[in-house]
């Protein structure tokens, strides 16, 4: 009788973390089905494999620690970041996915309707903020005091995973005041783990390719 109180309350503890995780997942909106076990390290890619999987870990959400990846379009950039999201998730950790342009355009928004405060208040509360296509072009003077908004608000308080083509050591020109410039790397970049990725070929190549051949068979 005992060993089977203790199944069913295994199989409900369970249940109940597999649906918390679901429901981690959909709010997360990652941009792509990705996960850590399915990063490739062949040699024509430049990935530490022991970073990795030391941020799959996620010691770094607890140390409100950041993560800053660049690379040339089609090197995985994104693949990661909503990998280190899935990851995230099933450790039980809130994420967020987004990418630059539509979250300033949410921002945007948000001041039209009078709900900046309550809005930039909800982006506090996400332990891991991902933030994909950083610098696709340079910011105005408005959406640099809100990306610093977003940068002082997280400082010591939560994580975030930023992902983009232009390598932080280039964020400068991206932002118009020198100042917001020096605020919003001191925020972000002096304690991130920075992960640039050199690959020779195109992931979403490589991806293609995979299923046109899947697809033959």
């Amino acid at each position: 009788m005992r060993h089977s109180v203790v199944k069913r309350l295994q199989r409900e503890w369970l249940s109940k973390k597999n649906a918390r995780i679901g429901r981690l997942l959909r709010q997360a909106t990652l941009g792509m089905d990705a996960c850590i076990e399915d990063i490739d390290y062949t040699v024509d890619r430049t990935i530490d494999k022991k970073v990795i999987q030391t941020l799959a870990t996620c010691a770094f959400i607890e140390q409100k620690l950041n993560v800053v990846i660049s690379g040339k379009t089609g090197s995985g950039k994104s693949y990661i970041a909503c990998a280190l999201g899935n990851s995230a998730c099933r450790q039980g950790y809130p994420a967020k996915y987004f990418r630059m342009p539509e979250l300033l355009l949410e921002i945007q928004e948000a001041k039209q309707e009078n709900r900046y405060s309550r809005y930039m208040s909800s982006l506090q509360n996400i332990k891991l903020l991902i933030l994909d296509d950083i610098g696709l072009k340079a910011y105005s003077l408005e959406e640099s005091r809100d990306i610093l908004e977003i940068a002082e608000s997280r400082y010591n308080k939560g994580s975030m995973v930023l992902s983009g083509q232009v390598s932080h050591t280039q964020w400068y020109d991206l932002f118009p005041d020198p100042t917001i410039a020096d605020a919003i790397m001191d925020r972000v970049i002096h304690n991130a783990y920075i992960l640039p990725l050199d690959s020779k070929i195109s992931m979403r190549e490589v991806t293609a390719k995979k299923m046109i051949k899947d697809l033959s068979f």
